[in-house]
């Protein structure tokens, strides 16, 4: 699937605030959905560019022969869902912001994932 129709997909997961496809090496995003006042998706996706560096850097440091499956920030009101993709598509991260009261963690991981398998960038 392209950018749009993923972006889409992802949306359709319950409690779905905002999606964006990030490059976390320019901390530039690809394409996002969603958002608006409570979420400001492209400043949320340029800063947890960060996230995903420090993460990386991290592994690079312990020398740990791993992967990162995907990073999860519990907010108040919120799950912030990052998932870099696999190493194939280079530096990109899918980022979904989720209404904590109103998703399911465990699906929303299970449909990143599989958004993931079927993207092509």
């Amino acid at each position: 699937m392209n950018i749009e129709t993923a972006l889409k997909e992802a949306m359709s997961v319950d409690g779905a605030i905002g999606i964006a496809l990030v490059d976390y090496e320019s901390g530039m995003s690809l394409g996002t959905l969603g958002g608006g006042p409570s979420l400001d998706l492209e400043l949320a996706a340029a800063g947890n560019t960060e996230v995903v560096r420090s993460k990386m850097r991290t592994l690079a440091s312990l020398a740990m022969d791993d992967t990162i499956e995907d990073i999860l920030i519990t907010l108040g009101k919120q799950y912030h869902l990052i998932r870099p993709l696999g190493s194939s598509s280079g530096t990109l991260f899918l980022y979904l912001a989720l209404d904590r009261s109103r998703s399911n963690l465990a699906l929303a991981r299970h449909s990143l994932k599989r958004i993931e398998n079927g993207l092509e960038v």
